[in-house]
This record gives C-alpha cells, sequence and structure tokens, in this order.
C-alpha cells in the first residue's frame, strides 16, 4: 500500500489498495453501510464503508464523525463512472487524525455573508471558495507565462514609498524612523519607469493598498496588481498589449479551469468564450455624449462611476476600452495629448456583466517641463519625485504601461458577484479579521 495517494490520482490505481488523508466533506449511512466523502484539496471521494469488513472500533468512531475530521482512510480503488473522479474506495480502515468539535461553524446549508466572513479560515474549504482559488492560481500563472513568453523581465517594487504613486488622499501612512512619513504603495509604475530604462520591458506584480473608504462590491483596501511598463510602446501599443493579455488568460482559465467554471461555480462560459480581439473602443467625449443619452448625470471632465462603466459596457460581450480622458480626471503621470492638451493619453478596459475597470493604462509624460508642471500643480512633494524626474533628465524616452486587478479579474471570469470571494482573506473598510 502506497504511503499517501492523492484523490486526483486514484483513477491510476484502479485495483490497488491506497491511503488517502484528507477531510470529512460529508457523510451518510444507509443501515450497514457508511458513505463517506472525503476531500483533499485535489479532489473529493466517495468512501464506502460496510460494517462486516471494518473492525468494530473503527465502525464505532465513524459513527460519531464530524464534520471536517481529517483522516487516513485506507482501501481498495474501485472504478465507478457515477463516482466523483470515476471511481470510489472500498474502505478497509479509517484512522482519525484530527477530530473536528461537533460544532462546527459552516454547515451545508445557507450561511449570511458577515458570518462566513466571520469564518473566512474556515469558509475557505467549501467546494465554491476552493474553485475560485484554483481559478486564482491558474489566473496569476497565465499572466506570469504571458509575460515570460514576451521577454518581460519580472521585478520587485517597494512596499514602502516616499513617492505618491496616485491620490494622496488614498494613503496608507506610517511613520519610518527618524526618517519621517511613508506610505504603503499604491503602485509599483514609478519605479517600473525606471527599470524600464534599463531593461526595455518589464512588470511587478504585487500587493497594493488603497486607502478608498468604499463599501462597493468591486473595491478593497489591499489587493493585487500586474503592472507591465514598455520602453518605446505609445498609447495605440499599450492597449494592445492590454487586449491581447486579458485574451490570454481568459483562455486559459477556460482551458485549465473549465470544471470549475462550470460545475463549481456555474459560470456561463459562453460569456467568455466571446472574448476575442478586437476590443470595441469608445472614446471619452463619445462615452459622456452616449451616457448623458442614457440618463447619466455624468459632465465632461468627470471620471467614469461605476454605473457609467457597467452601462459603458452594457452593449457588448467583450471588455471596452474608453480612452484619452480629462488630465484633470487622471493622475500626473499621464502624457497630454498632443491633438486635444485638455486630455491625457490613457485608457480604462471596462468588463462587461458589470464588473467594471479591470485595467487602467497610459502612456507616460516624457517630457520633463511637463511632469514637473504636472507635480506642482498636485502640490506634491517635488523632493520625493527627484529620483522620478531624473528619469526624464537622462535619456527620456517614450514608454507605457498599465496596472490590472487581480481580484477584479478573477471575479469577473468566475461570475463572482462580490470581489471579497476572490482572496483568501479579504481586507474592507470594516474588516481585518481574520
Amino acid at each position: 500500500m502506497s504511503e499517501n495517494t492523492h484523490i486526483s490520482d486514484l483513477a491510476g490505481h484502479i485495483g490497488e489498495a491506497v491511503a488517502v488523508h484528507g477531510w470529512l466533506h460529508n457523510k451518510r449511512s444507509s443501515g450497514k453501510i457508511i458513505f463517506l466523502i472525503v476531500r483533499d484539496g485535489t479532489g473529493l471521494v466517495q468512501a464506502v464503508v460496510s460494517q462486516g469488513e471494518v473492525a468494530p472500533e473503527v465502525w464505532a468512531r465513524l459513527e460519531g464523525l464530524s464534520y471536517e475530521s481529517s483522516l487516513r482512510v485506507c482501501g481498495t480503488v474501485r472504478a465507478d463512472p457515477r463516482a466523483p473522479g470515476g471511481c470510489e474506495l472500498t474502505v478497509s480502515d479509517v484512522e482519525v487524525i484530527g477530530p473536528s468539535a461537533e460544532d462546527y461553524p459552516i454547515q451545508l446549508k445557507e450561511h449570511g455573508v458577515e458570518f462566513l466572513l466571520e469564518h473566512r479560515h474556515l469558509w475557505l474549504r467549501t467546494l465554491r471558495q476552493v474553485a475560485i482559488m484554483r481559478v486564482r492560481d491558474e489566473v496569476v500563472k497565465a499572466i506570469r507565462d504571458f509575460f515570460y513568453e514576451r521577454g518581460f523581465v519580472n521585478i520587485d517594487t517597494p512596499i514602502l514609498t516616499g513617492a505618491i504613486g496616485e491620490s494622496a488622499g488614498t494613503l496608507f501612512s506610517t511613520e519610518y524612523f527618524d526618517l519621517g512619513t511613508a506610505y504603503l504603495a499604491q503602485t509599483g509604475q514609478l519605479y517600473n519607469e525606471a527599470l524600464a530604462a534599463a531593461l526595455g520591458r518589464v512588470y511587478c506584480f504585487g500587493p497594493t493598498f488603497r486607502a478608498e473608504k468604499s463599501k462597493t462590491r468591486r473595491h478593497l483596501t489591499e489587493f493585487w496588481m500586474v503592472e507591465p511598463e514598455v520602453a518605446w510602446c505609445d498609447s495605440e501599443c499599450n492597449m494592445r498589449l492590454q487586449e491581447d493579455l486579458v485574451c490570454y488568460v481568459v483562455a486559459r482559465a477556460l482551458e485549465r479551469c473549465r470544471s470549475e467554471l462550470v460545475e463549481s461555480l456555474e459560470r456561463d462560459i459562453s460569456r467568455l468564450e466571446c472574448v476575442v480581439p478586437p476590443f470595441p473602443r469608445v472614446a471619452y467625449d463619445e462615452a459622456v455624449a452616449k451616457l448623458q443619452s442614457l440618463g447619466s448625470s455624468i459632465q465632461w471632465g468627470d471620471d467614469l462611476g461605476a454605473d457609467d462603466e457597467t452601462l459603458v459596457a452594457a452593449e457588448s460581450d467583450r471588455p471596452v476600452f474608453v480612452y484619452n480622458y480629462p488630465k484633470r480626471a487622471k493622475a500626473f503621470y499621464m502624457k497630454e495629448n498632443p491633438d486635444d492638451p485638455r486630455t491625457v493619453l490613457c485608457d480604462d478596459l471596462i468588463a462587461p456583466e458589470g464588473y467594471g475597470e479591470l485595467i487602467g493604462g497610459s502612456q507616460r509624460e516624457d517630457d520633463y517641463d511637463r511632469l514637473l508642471a504636472r507635480i506642482r500643480e498636485e502640490r506634491l512633494p517635488e523632493e520625493a519625485y527627484g529620483w522620478y524626474l531624473d528619469l526624464r533628465r537622462y535619456g527620456t524616452f517614450p514608454h507605457s504601461g498599465f496596472g490590472l486587478g487581480l481580484e477584479r479579474t478573477v471575479a469577473w471570469i468566475c461570475g463572482v458577484h462580490h470581489i471579497r470571494e476572490t482572496i483568501a482573506f479579504p481586507r474592507t473598510l470594516k474588516r481585518i479579521y481574520p
């Protein structure tokens, strides 16, 4: 008998005696037979225990076994096309490794969201949450493969920084020894720009922090973002890269996570199969006119709100680019549009089905004087951006980049209503436990 066999590998051991380590997902009995549903992280298996084929003490301990007890189940693998994975175990012995208390909080019934979040450490064991985590993992792998295949270099940018990336009003701050105030990074972009001048094509992928007092289903205070930066790439090139990345990631999820999407999450994958290039493109001016015709109160110069984003993408079966926003609605580092100095060369990529902005990107301002003027307009501390301005003083070059929010992307792919389910331990305005 093997020391331990993963449930996902059982189909290769038909007729053999094996041992499986896992947790009790469910249990039912029918007279002198007990059916155990056991999970080990790789899958589920039904283990059939006949009273006459196990020792009396084994039978006795199974009768009082509680959900989520950890077990070592020994038995013979039998083919059964009706069973999960196409096989089941005929049990010879069960050892209880870690018994579970009878009052296991999360039973096979409906619970309120706050209750589930309070018990997030246990909620993660449910099949739905396992499926979401598997999709997330595959999306992360796909993102890294996409950039690796295209010659990008992965770099790690600081989490603690003295430079504001987006908005001073959404920063978490801390005192940094005797050097004054430091901030949890909103973005790695500014540092990416320095590395793009050294390596050409780079990306960072890590946690970012926004102290936004937002309670919407699209926001977290801590989330993961992938941010590429590309030398000699303009806004048009930047949008093509975004389009390629999103199509690559969605195709990979469909290829490798189809069972999670269809069986566990009941996702309508026909919606995802439409995600192919080209994506529709709508200029900001056109978007505002359309939104106003649909009853939105948006005025030229405003950023798009959540409802506006939903309306913009409502008629599309794939993500939609909105590009060239007003300067005053966007960050200081975006390049002025030479055809309309009121606007900047940027884009937001809006997901269909009401999932909102997946990506924000722009061509960067590579002119020293214009960038310095924007820093002063925003009343940012010039001394904190001396190094950033140096990138324009010493060999400035056209470059572009973007940030893709991992959790929003996973929520859209999975068809999950709220972003909090797409990260193991969500941090929101009202939650930092567990």
